[in-house]
């Protein structure tokens, strides 16, 4: 009879500010036996050395940078993202690693016509209603956002699973294992009052000052953030195999 043991699993982790932390998603990954790699680009003397080896899953957080940015570190991100997606490997991406994963499959990314901020509605579509990772996820959840870039066309052959007003392609599925929300969906209360403090004037366009903030927050946080644990758990679960974190 084969043995087998639990290992750490490791997933790349591409933060982008201090603010755009792993949160509740890193915290759910860690649960389940999962180490995070945590790596700002961005910051790093050579990024051409943070590669994938040795590592189990890509994760590409939110940041204050445009998806347009032509900076090598970026230009290396996308590649990270298209050598991961190829191989078949985990991805998920958030906010501004949603848009990346967009343009690094081959979709287009743009500014919307006005921003998106705050606790916004969100429908699961018709394809996210039979789709394994947002099992269990309301058709309609007000979800925190916080970007003026969205995907503005899909990747060939992705999948859209979620949509806004502003916003069509809140979330999709690329390929067997990839994984993009426009949403935080890793916003814990704290990163959801960093994200406002830092990003003040994206706010206030949209008609949010402290008051609403804080308004708002206590009447939509608490159910976003049953909704966003479970997708988390969808997530380690489904997205990341179990095979991973064994080692025979």
């Amino acid at each position: 009879m084969a043995t087998y043991h639990l290992g750490m699993a490791t997933i790349l982790t591409l933060q982008h500010s201090a603010v755009g932390r792993p949160g509740r998603l890193g915290l759910t990954l860690r649960d389940h036996g999962f180490k995070l790699d945590v790596q700002r680009l961005d910051k790093h003397p050579d990024p051409a050395n943070v590669t994938l080896d040795g590592r189990q899953g890509l994760i590409v957080l939110g940041g204050p940078q445009s998806p347009t940015d032509s900076s090598a570190w970026m230009r290396h991100e996308i590649d990270l993202i298209k050598r991961a997606h190829d191989a078949e490997l985990p991805i998920i991406g958030v906010c501004l690693g949603c848009q990346l994963i967009g343009l690094a499959l081959g979709g287009s990314v743009g500014k919307l016509d006005e921003p998106e901020a705050g606790f916004v509605d969100v429908d699961v579509v018709i394809a996210g209603q039979t789709d394994t990772i947002t099992a269990g996820v309301p058709w309609r959840t007000r979800w925190f956002n916080s970007h003026e870039h969205a995907v503005t066309e899909l990747p060939p052959g992705a999948t859209r699973l979620m949509s806004s007003e502003r916003c069509e392609n809140q979330a999709f599925h690329a390929g067997l294992r990839t994984f993009a929300f426009q949403s935080h969906i890793e916003a814990d209360r704290a990163i959801v009052d960093d994200l406002y403090s830092t990003e003040r004037s994206l706010f206030e366009r949209c008609g949010i000052d402290d008051a609403e903030l804080a308004r708002s927050a206590d009447e939509y946080y608490p159910r976003f953030a049953d909704v966003a644990d479970r997708l988390s758990v969808n997530l380690a679960s489904y997205a990341f195999p179990f095979s991973a974190l064994i080692g025979s």
